[in-house]
């Protein structure tokens, strides 16, 4: 009986909730595929504050020319909550803008940026309409900054949605990985305090309101995974974060794609003593793999796909990469696995190969 017992509390305290956070709303999923890790009243429509401001970045980025000036409007520096401090008049680009909106979570870069990417109202819309796009029902925009409003509300899993597809962006990966940054007199400085806290940081953004509470989104990347954390109405984020992050990537297993020296693969060799050489990888290859992720891999050999005698052995002989859902998780170096010589034969290398393509078996 006590071993049954013990057994049952293994499985409760091994089950993939986040129970033990104070948040009000949490997801833990892989940016890359999608897979959630770990969840907690994920689909509860909730206010998110300033982390709003990751799908006015990610609009703003489709929006391109990132190193067109603007002169600024004195709209948009009366905008109330944490600032960027625009003056008016003053000439900016919109790269410079989205540092400010996304370090110092300024209030004023997102009205900027909306103003410049079409105007505040069509720039809402273009947000709204990139959330549909991506599937989402229960999110929408009344603003580009977060600030209150009934109507404008997400879900934990629906902003881990749109931070997966924002991190696909070099330039909003940069952004938001970044420590400091100088425009002419301004240093902005990234409220995230996980990039100095939690090893393989990579970002994302801090959020808070009175109606939202503490929200946070984060994102760490290590052993060429990355993990997405959410937590809405918060408390306690940074330590819950670090939490997270940790219970996310200890569900990810080593796992051994080829030894060195292994053989991958044959390939047909022309005009030789020998029709095929086998392919060897040139170094061992790992990946870090979530339960079941083994099966969905598939390799892409790239290389040519016959060869000519002779073929000297250690030779290169192309690449394989190892792909899941269409990320590249691996490569490799392949080189030929033994030689092919010259047969002593009267017959040109044209007249062997015509042989093999055309005579009879």
């Amino acid at each position: 009986m006590k071993k049954l017992l013990c057994g049952l509390l293994c499985c409760v305290l091994c089950l993939p909730a986040a129970g033990a956070i104070s948040a009000k709303a949490a997801i833990v999923i892989d940016a890359d595929t999608g897979e959630v890790l770990l969840e907690q009243n994920a689909d509860t429509r909730l206010p998110m504050a300033s982390t709003t401001k990751i799908m006015t970045a990610l609009v703003a980025l489709g929006e391109g020319d990132l190193d067109r000036e603007y002169t600024v409007r004195k709209e948009y520096t009366q905008v109330e909550g944490s600032s960027m401090y625009l003056q008016e008049g003053e000439t900016l680009t919109l790269r410079d803008t989205l540092y400010g909106l996304m370090l110092e979570s300024g209030n004023d870069a997102a009205v900027a940026i909306a103003g410049e990417c079409g105007g505040l109202e069509t720039f809402i819309q273009k947000m709204n309409d990139k959330a549909a796009a991506l599937g989402l029902t229960n999110t929408h925009f009344d603003n580009p900054n977060g600030l209150p409003s009934e109507t404008h509300y997400t879900t934990a899993r629906e902003l881990a949605v749109i931070t997966a597809e924002a991190l696909r962006d070099p330039v909003f990966r940069q952004i938001v990985s970044t420590e400091s940054y100088t425009v002419g007199q301004r240093t902005f400085t990234n409220h995230n305090r996980l990039l100095s806290m939690y090893d393989g940081a990579i970002g994302v953004k801090t959020g808070y309101t009175k109606a939202a509470g503490r929200c946070l989104v984060s994102a760490a990347e290590k052993n060429g995974r990355t993990v997405i954390v959410v937590t809405l109405n918060d408390p306690d984020d940074w330590n819950d974060h670090m939490a997270l992050l940790d219970q996310g990537f200890a569900q990810y297993e080593q796992v051994t794609l080829h030894e060195a020296g292994e053989q991958i693969m044959q390939q047909q060799v022309f005009g030789g003593n020998a029709d095929t050489v086998p392919l060897v990888a040139r170094n061992t290859v790992t990946a870090m793999l979530l339960p079941g992720e083994q099966e969905r891999i598939q390799t892409v050999r790239y290389g040519d796909r016959i060869c000519y005698a002779p073929v000297v052995q250690s030779a290169s002989a192309g690449r394989i990469e190892y792909r899941l859902d269409g990320m590249v998780l691996a490569d490799d170096a392949l080189v030929y696995g033994g030689a092919v010589l010259l047969p002593p034969e009267e017959k040109s290398i044209t007249e062997q190969i015509w042989d093999r393509l055309f005579g009879d078996d």
